[in-house]
C-alpha cells in the first residue's frame, strides 16, 4: 500500500479515538460531580494501580509500555480536569484572586524599609534604588539569610536579592533558603552589571598582589584575571564589602572588583573598566514580601514543587504547560535537605496573572505534586 493509504487508514483510526475520548472525559465529569457531592478526594490511587496493571496485562507481547503510558497520561487528564470542575484548590484561587484585587491601580510603596546583603554600594542596593528609588531606606545585612529572617520576622517590609546571572548562572545559596523560608516575590529586576577594578590611589596594576570580591563577580570576571596568574583571588562576602576592604587596608598591594559606584563611595581608583567576561553581563534581583502583593500587570509566575521520584512524572508537569500553551523560562533543581537524591524543582512561567489558563495550572500542579509552593506573580522590570 502507498503512504497515502497508511495516513488514511491513521486518520480513520485517530477519528475514533478522539470520539472515544471525548466521552472518556465525559464520564469524567460525571465522576468529578460524584466525588464532589459524596466529598470524596479526585485521587483514588488503588483504582490507578489496578487500571493500569489491567491495562499492562491486557497488552499484546512489546506494546506494554506503550499502553501502560497512554493510558497514565489519559488518567493525568482527567484528574486535571475533574480538578478544575471541583475547584479543589479553591482556596488557592481565591488567596490569589484577593491580593490582586488589593493591590489594582497600585505600586510598590517609595517609603519602607528595605533589607539587602552587603555594604552600600552593593549591586543589591542598586537594584533597590531602582526598585523604590535612590531614596530608598535601607537595612544592610551580611549575608542572604539574614535578608530572609529580616522580612520573615517582620523588621524589613521588603528584601531584594540576586537570583541568577547571565554569565555565572544561579545563585544556588538563594535557591536553598527559598526552601527554608516562607515568602512571596513581588517583582524582578533585571540589572545590568558591569565589574571593574578598584585600588587604593597610589596602587598600580603590577603592584596588585590579591584581589577581593565575591564569588559570582570573580566567575564573571575569570578571562579578565588571567592577567593577574600570580595574584591570590580572595573571596568575600559582597563586591562592595571588598571595596570597603581595600579602601581600609593598610596594603598597597590589593584590588576589588566592585562597581564604579563603590569606587566615589570608598575613594577607590580604577585601574579597569567593565572587566566582565561577556559586555552583556545582567543579573537578575527579585523583591520579596512576608504578604502576598499582586501588583497591576503581573505576567510572571514562581512556583517550587517536589514531584514523586518516579520515571516520567517531571514530564507529565512539564506536558501541562505545553497544553495550557504557558510559556517556561526557567527550570531549576536543587536537593532536599535530608531526603537523599530527591530534589525541589523551580519553575518561572510566563503567563498573566488574569487569565484562565493561570489559574488553571495553578490547580492542576497543585494537585498533581507531593509537595507545593506558590511563590508569587509579578512584573519583570529591566
Amino acid at each position: 500500500m502507498s503512504l497515502d493509504i497508511y495516513r488514511k487508514q491513521i486518520d480513520e483510526i485517530d477519528s475514533q479515538l478522539l470520539d472515544l475520548f471525548e466521552r472518556r472525559m465525559e464520564l469524567a465529569k460525571d465522576i468529578a460531580d460524584y466525588k464532589k457531592q459524596n466529598n470524596l478526594p479526585v485521587l483514588d490511587a488503588s483504582r490507578e494501580r489496578a487500571k493500569l496493571s489491567d491495562v499492562t496485562s491486557k497488552a499484546r507481547p512489546g506494546m506494554e509500555e506503550y499502553d501502560r503510558n497512554l493510558f497514565a497520561v489519559m488518567m493525568d487528564l482527567s484528574k486535571a480536569y475533574q480538578g478544575r470542575l471541583n475547584n479543589t484548590n479553591g482556596g488557592m484561587t481565591d488567596f490569589i484572586k484577593n491580593a490582586i484585587a488589593d493591590k489594582a491601580n497600585q505600586t510598590l510603596p517609595k517609603h519602607t524599609l528595605i533589607a539587602c546583603q552587603g555594604v552600600e554600594g552593593a549591586y543589591s542596593q542598586l537594584a533597590a534604588d531602582k526598585l523604590f528609588g535612590e531614596n530608598s531606606n535601607i537595612m544592610y545585612i551580611s549575608n542572604f539569610e539574614g535578608v530572609f529572617a529580616a522580612v520573615d520576622s517582620g523588621m524589613c517590609k521588603y528584601g531584594v536579592l540576586p537570583l541568577e546571572n547571565s554569565t555565572a548562572g544561579s545563585v544556588n545559596k538563594i535557591y536553598d533558603l527559598m526552601m527554608k523560608y516562607n515568602f512571596y516575590i513581588v517583582k524582578s529586576l533585571r540589572l545590568k552589571v558591569d565589574h571593574n577594578l578598584l585600588v587604593k590611589p597610589g596602587t598600580n596594576a603590577e603592584d596588585i598582589k590579591e584581589i577581593f570580591s565575591h564569588e559570582q563577580a570573580i566567575s564573571q570576571c575569570s578571562e579578565y584575571l588571567k592577567k593577574y596568574p600570580n595574584a591570590q583571588i580572595t573571596v568575600c562576602e559582597n563586591t562592595a564589602v571588598a571595596a570597603k576592604m581595600v579602601a581600609s587596608s593598610d596594603r598597597n598591594d590589593v584590588a576589588a572588583i566592585s562597581s564604579r559606584n563603590c569606587a566615589g563611595l570608598y575613594g577607590l581608583k580604577c585601574v579597569d573598566f567593565a572587566i566582565q567576561d561577556k559586555e552583556n553581563n545582567h543579573t537578575r534581583f527579585i523583591c520579596i514580601s512576608k504578604e502576598l502583593e499582586i501588583y497591576p500587570g503581573s505576567d510572571r509566575t514562581s512556583v517550587m514543587m517536589a514531584i514523586p521520584h518516579k520515571p516520567g512524572e517531571l514530564y507529565k508537569i512539564l506536558s501541562r504547560f505545553y497544553a495550557l500553551g504557558i510559556n517556561l523560562t526557567k527550570l531549576e533543581s536543587r536537593p532536599i535537605p535530608e531526603r537523599d537524591f530527591e530534589f525541589m524543582f523551580y519553575f518561572d512561567l510566563e503567563t498573566s496573572v488574569y487569565s484562565e489558563e493561570f489559574f488553571q495550572i495553578m490547580n492542576e500542579l497543585s494537585t498533581s505534586c507531593e509537595q507545593f509552593k506558590y511563590l508569587g506573580s509579578y512584573v519583570e522590570v529591566v
